[in-house]
């Protein structure tokens, strides 16, 4: 599964619109015209058959979309007193952008560890609390456990069945 593959598919499931689009990725320290993000948006079966205005998401494109979510969602964090004011975490190079996106998306939507069993169960996957909590552990940890393409596919089918019915 793509990054641009991520992106559509979460923004059917969460009905983002194309200029909240613009917005999040603003807010993620990207900026991209409308324009931008509708040729990121188009679906290819083969990316040496895409279109010449066809824009390929990298890692780094859906970082920043996704930590734009966050802030979209919950409002820019505030910094506690005494603390110094920082940027959203980086995501290490060896995380898996699956495993980013259910991270973000996790905390963007305020999600328990249940509401992701249920959302899951909805995509058609049955999960325990500790698969879960692996997948969501930084990579550097011995229990990690990276998230392959179909778990994210029924997660965002989930999703849509959540967020959209």
């Amino acid at each position: 599964m793509t990054n641009n593959d991520m992106l559509i598919r979460l923004r059917y499931a969460l009905d983002i619109k194309n200029t909240d689009m613009v917005e999040i990725f603003e807010l993620g320290g990207m900026s991209f015209t409308k324009e931008d993000v509708l040729n990121m948006l188009i679906k290819v079966k083969d990316e040496e058959e895409a279109p010449e205005n066809y824009i390929k998401c990298n890692n780094k494109m859906l970082e920043a979309f996704l930590n734009g979510f966050i802030i979209f969602k919950r409002g820019p964090q505030q910094a506690k007193p005494g603390q110094a004011e920082h940027s959203t975490v980086p995501v290490k190079a060896t995380e898996s952008p699956n495993n980013m996106l259910l991270k973000k998306v996790k905390i963007a939507l305020a999600l328990t560890s249940e509401d992701m069993l249920e959302i899951l169960y909805e995509g058609g996957v049955t999960v325990s609390k500790g698969e879960i909590g692996a997948i969501l552990r930084n990579p550097s940890h011995r229990n990690y456990k990276e998230c392959g393409d179909r778990f994210v596919r029924n997660f965002l089918k989930g999703l849509t069945m959540k967020y959209r019915d």
